[in-house]
């Protein structure tokens, strides 16, 4: 259970806050329906022909099966591609956007998460940056070009095999495509759509460096800690502020607000105390 004051602190954390920087794991997306991967079992639970196969997410997601069998790596991320195109993002994303109106608070996302959630639930594509890359874009196998393009393409999969029925081809020299996504193992993801968000980041940073920042990270896991450490790193900043929302590893740096929730439970709460202020 989550004491009111905590609820509260971080309510009192936004209302005061200049700067607003949302930054999101794997667990953001739970609330949506989307499928928790923590761990083997996590993963099995949501692709059992992978627990018969053997395979681990980190086996699955893999560049190598594009190049060995470009039917059953499409098979996941073709897979993958049309459950987040049929998810409807969870209320949590509205309360956000509705205190960013009316707090007139300035924002950026960063997300480790490659389902393009943020940008469907309206939030501007010039202030998001995915660390990881996103499935709704495309690149070559080999690649011929650092050419990066948007992925339109209709994916059916078989799910008795996790095979794709279609294999998306890269525009340029018709081999196979691949999703922009940085996986594991992998020498040939193009980072270059990521590195203009970063850079687009690092101004946002530096423009409002006097300012009074608030992180609200939710979902956030320590498996691949890359959105905590970037939290923790900006709460060392003068005037910031870290609240993580976070249902099972709410650990957190001494002066910090953590609150034991999923998202949408999280931002509810503090959602709450902000209208009892007002």
């Amino acid at each position: 259970m989550n004491s009111e004051h905590h609820l509260a602190e971080a309510a009192a954390a936004i209302k005061n806050a200049d700067v607003l920087v949302i930054t999101a794991g794997a667990g953001m997306g739970v609330d949506s329906g989307l499928p928790d991967f923590r761990g083997d079992h996590g993963f099995w639970n949501a692709y059992p022909l992978y627990r018969r196969l053997g395979l681990s997410f980190v086996q699955a997601a893999n560049p190598e099966h594009f190049e060995r069998d470009p039917a059953f790596g499409w098979g996941f991320y073709g897979h993958r591609t049309n459950l987040y195109r049929d998810t409807t993002p969870h209320e949590g994303f509205q309360i956000i956007r509705q205190w960013l109106a009316q707090f007139n608070l300035e924002h950026f996302v960063v997300t480790s998460n490659v389902d393009g959630q943020f940008q469907k639930a309206g939030f501007a594509g010039d202030a998001i940056l995915e660390v990881h890359g996103s499935i709704h874009h495309l690149q070559c196998l080999s690649p011929c070009s650092n050419g990066i393009w948007d992925n339109r393409e209709e994916i059916p999969v078989d799910l008795d095999t996790m095979k794709a029925r279609h294999i998306p081809q890269c525009i340029r020299c018709g081999g196979v495509a691949r999703p922009n996504i940085l996986m594991f193992g992998d020498f040939s993801w193009l980072p270059d759509r990521t590195r203009r968000q970063e850079r687009a980041f690092d101004e946002f940073l530096t423009d409002h460096r006097e300012a009074r920042l608030v992180v609200l990270e939710m979902g956030a896991g320590t498996a691949i800690p890359t959105i905590r450490y970037l939290g923790e790193r900006l709460a060392g900043r003068n005037n910031a502020v870290l609240i993580r929302i976070n249902p099972r590893e709410g650990q957190i740096p001494p002066g910090q607000i953590s609150i034991s929730a999923g998202a949408v439970e999280g931002l509810t709460g503090i959602d709450r105390c902000l209208r009892e202020f007002i």
